[in-house]
């Protein structure tokens, strides 16, 4: 910038220098001309140089942050560590292969939603609790954080249900974040993973879905398991049950050690119907369980605060 300025001042002397020709003698002012034209070329050259270079660095992205790599000690917020990925995250994906893997589509979930896809299409009553402010987040435009990933069961039904027409079955998981008005503490949180799992066919049976879970989790855990269920409620699904795993040996569990690991169910007939699919050909099964739970008890963590903390020292002890 100092030198553009230099640049300029020389230039308005140059043209100050050249309004002077008309005191000069005839004879003189063409050689006079020729010198005074010179000089102001070879400044105007150097300023449209002195410009662009200013151009191009404005045109890169400056991060304030970094060292200089001056003599100078390095900042100590500045770090070359490198990052790690977090280990929702990596547990995230490692459910999502395993489905993958068993056959299952993958959708994604939203931030937000609206009431349709969160309670109408899934059977919620009108005086639904859940409804309610005090369980629910909303935003003045009164859409919805999703409350659960079976908010996006309409929309995979509705996507779809075209292989049913063509004698295959729909077969679908969708992880997302989800957020519950919660008093927060070691063990709940406003905001955590889930993954949702959708499964409809001709002639699919509670029993089809114990054995889906039931491979899930013996391949998450890389052992064989026993499984147990008790009765749940869910108004999108009927009957509804809540599945339980022996405690895994790398959990530290032994033989009578019960895990109640997701909610699931038949597919309430209700739901089809509003996805276009008759309840008297077809019929589902979906499940829907928590991604920071299986990291805690994977992990041996006791506070699931942890997560979304933002402290490092935590964070890097999964690099």
């Amino acid at each position: 910038m100092e030198k553009l300025e230099k640049l300029k001042q020389e230039l308005k002397k140059i043209n100050a220098e050249a309004a002077s020709v008309k005191d000069l003698p005839v004879e003189k002012r063409a050689e006079f001309g020729r010198k005074i034209n010179a000089k102001k070329q070879e400044v105007l050259a150097k300023l449209a140089e002195a410009e662009k270079a200013l151009i191009d660095v404005a045109a890169e992205p400056i991060d304030v942050t970094a060292w200089s790599g001056t003599n100078e000690a390095m900042p100590e917020f500045y770090s070359t560590e490198l990052g790690s990925k977090h280990p929702l995250m990596t547990e995230l994906n490692r459910v999502v292969e395993i489905y993958q893997m068993m056959g299952f589509e993958v959708m994604e979930s939203r931030q937000l939603d609206d009431e349709f896809h969160m309670f109408d299409s899934l059977n919620f009553a009108k005086e639904h609790p859940a409804r309610d402010g005090y369980d629910t987040f909303r935003t003045e435009e009164g859409l919805i954080p999703p409350a659960h990933t079976s908010t996006m069961q309409h929309r995979a039904l509705k996507k779809y249900k075209y292989k049913l027409e063509q004698g295959e079955p729909v077969a679908v998981v969708v992880p997302g974040r989800v957020y519950r008005n919660e008093d927060v503490d070691a063990t709940h949180e406003h905001t955590f993973y889930q993954c949702e799992g959708i499964f409809v066919s001709e002639n699919c049976t509670l029993g089809n879905m114990l054995g889906v879970l039931r491979e899930f989790f013996e391949r998450y855990y890389e052992q064989k398991l026993e499984i147990r269920t008790q009765p749940g409620y869910f108004p999108f699904t009927e009957p509804s049950v809540e599945f339980m795993i022996e405690k895994p040996k790398v959990l530290g569990g032994k033989k009578g050690d019960w895990l109640e690991m997701l909610g699931c169910g038949m597919i309430h007939p209700n739901v089809l119907k509003m996805a276009g699919i008759d309840p008297n050909k077809y019929h589902g099964f979906a499940w829907g369980g928590g991604i920071d739970r299986l990291v805690l008890l994977r992990y041996g963590l006791g506070d699931i605060r942890v997560f979304e903390s933002g402290n490092l020292n935590f964070l890097r002890e999964f690099n």
